[in-house]
């Protein structure tokens, strides 16, 4: 009964056919015999005919085929209405004897009743619904759909979907038997700029034996590889722009811990680490609490993340790393113990398997740029937030006062300390400030993935690698060097695969630092080694 009723109203809801149409088509008795009795090919032949000219009927029929609520009695065929059958051409309701015969469908006609009702969305009064009929439709093209196709675009207004129905109509053409037809339908398909026709006019280039055809395919192939090629171009950009972003994020924090402090921070990972799960605690909180507020759930997500991870560095400085400065062996060694510290500590408390975190429905989807280019949502935010962050960082190093000190201390510790600044706050405050940064950018990586206590540990070295290229304390070569390591990577992928792409760039890197050790910017001062 509840999937009888499921089925009704989305038939009712999202496909109120017809309203309008020219022409309708009362379903036979006949009709729904034929669709239930026979032959596969006869039946699919039955159903073919029926939607061509289908009434609100016809729908509610075929919806009732697809959830198995179909009974045959005699030569009568029953809806089920709970424990009762309809008559969908009377409207008559009758308890079901026992010798009703449930209808069989085989996994083919099954496919062949979910394209009906794909199909008849065609006459949907939501354009979105008819847009993905239609190009439901283009990727699995069938001739018998022609006459609903000239129906539909007969009555579809607007302009865009009307184009996609005109391809729709040469998609099925492709097969016609007339040369002309196929000519004409090769031409128009080159239109099309996906995969999906790329292979349509793939295949019947395999079974065209007329050469003027044949050429035309070769030329309309030529136009959509073209362009397929534009996409996977760009996309590649895209998605080295992503990497690139994240390892800024990444990068920022060692930026300061390193570049600025001088400290190897082997536990930078699981700082990012703490901000992930602090952002998934949030998300949790929302989930249980507040649920009808959970978009929003990054607004304090994200301030958590970096107070939580600024605290714990803080700690961490005050109670360990001060003790080990100008010693860079033993703070390598201290930090990647707290580093397995702080990975047990989250297995004790989180569990060892990862945890997903969700994203806001706002971030969910993409941009599709292209056929076979979509830009996701959560990627195009986490690039603005890397953005926002390192503006943030900018200002916060070149026009505040702590900024000052910070450089202060940086370049000349001992004189900064004659004027009065006390440079044990100072690092206190740094250190909280990159381990900051740090979980700011656990909160972004959860957007994209899972999170686990082993989260940090996929990026620390390639962050140390892009300090190290930008160069010692410079936030611009930070940017440019995440930036290039990011789009050098994801293009070479695509060429030499992902190991051999992350062996090159790894040579590239060391090759550039033996040319060049101060990386991209040397840092400007007496003490540095322009």
């Amino acid at each position: 009964m509840k999937r009888w009723k499921t089925g009704l109203r989305r038939a009712l809801v999202s496909l109120m056919l017809l309203a309008g149409a020219s022409q309708t088509h009362a379903l036979t008795a006949q009709e729904m015999r034929a669709m239930v009795d026979g032959e596969t090919d006869s039946r699919i032949e039955a159903l073919g005919k029926a939607v061509v000219q289908a009434d609100e009927k016809t729908v509610l029929f075929l919806q009732a085929l697809a959830d198995d609520a179909v009974k045959v009695v005699g030569e009568q065929v029953l809806v089920l209405k709970g424990s009762e059958g309809l008559d969908l051409l009377t409207g008559q309701t009758k308890p079901l004897p026992d010798t009703a015969q449930d209808v069989v469908s085989n996994n083919r006609f099954r496919g062949e009743i979910d394209t009906a009702l794909a199909a008849l969305k065609l006459f949907s009064p939501d354009a979105v619904l008819r847009k993905a009929a239609v190009l439901a439709l283009l990727k699995e093209p069938d001739a018998a759909k022609l006459p609903l196709l000239d129906k539909a675009l007969a009555q579809e207004k607007d302009a865009q979907i009307s184009a996609w129905i005109r391809l729709a109509q040469a998609a099925a053409q492709l097969g016609s038997e007339d040369v002309a037809i196929r000519m004409q339908a090769a031409k128009a398909l080159a239109q099309s700029k996906t995969p999906e026709t790329q292979l349509q006019l793939n295949q019947r280039l395999g079974q065209e034996t007329d050469p003027q055809v044949k050429a035309q395919l070769l030329a309309s192939l030529r136009d959509i590889e073209g362009a397929l090629h534009w996409g996977e171009r760009l996309g590649a950009l895209f998605t080295g722009a992503s990497l690139g972003s994240i390892l800024l994020l990444v990068a920022l924090g060692l930026a300061i811990t390193y570049g600025l402090m001088g400290v190897i921070n082997m536990a930078h990972g699981e700082l990012m680490m703490i901000g992930a799960y602090a952002t998934y605690v949030v998300q949790a909180l929302f989930r249980k609490y507040l649920p009808d507020f959970f978009d929003f759930y990054l607004v304090l997500a994200v301030p958590l993340a970096f107070l939580t991870s600024a605290l714990v560095g803080a700690v961490l400085e005050r109670s360990i790393l001060r003790h080990l400065y100008g010693r860079p062996l033993e703070t390598l060694l201290a930090t990647w113990g707290i580093s397995l510290v702080l990975m047990q500590g989250v297995r004790s408390l989180f569990g060892a398997q990862n945890v997903g975190v969700e994203n806001p429905s706002w971030m969910s989807g993409g941009v599709q740029v292209m056929s076979n280019l979509t830009l996701p949502y959560n990627r195009l935010v986490i690039i603005a937030f890397a953005g926002l962050v390192l503006l943030g960082m900018a200002l916060l190093i070149g026009k505040t006062r702590l900024g000052l000190f910070v450089r202060g201390v940086t370049q000349n510790r001992p004189m900064a300390s004659c004027m009065g600044v006390n440079t044990a706050r100072i690092d206190t405050y740094a250190f909280a400030l990159g381990s900051g940064i740090a979980g700011l950018a656990g909160c972004a990586l959860s957007q994209v993935g899972n999170v686990g206590p082993d989260l940090g540990q996929s990026y620390i070295v390639d962050s140390f690698m892009v300090v190290v290229l930008g160069g010692v304390g410079q936030l611009a070569g930070t940017v440019y060097a995440a930036l290039g390591l990011g789009l050098i990577n994801k293009i070479l992928e695509g060429w030499t695969g992902a190991v051999l792409a992350k062996i090159c760039v790894l040579v590239f890197i060391i090759i550039f630092i033996q040319k060049r050790p101060q990386g991209i910017f040397a840092m400007k001062g007496r003490s540095a080694e322009a």
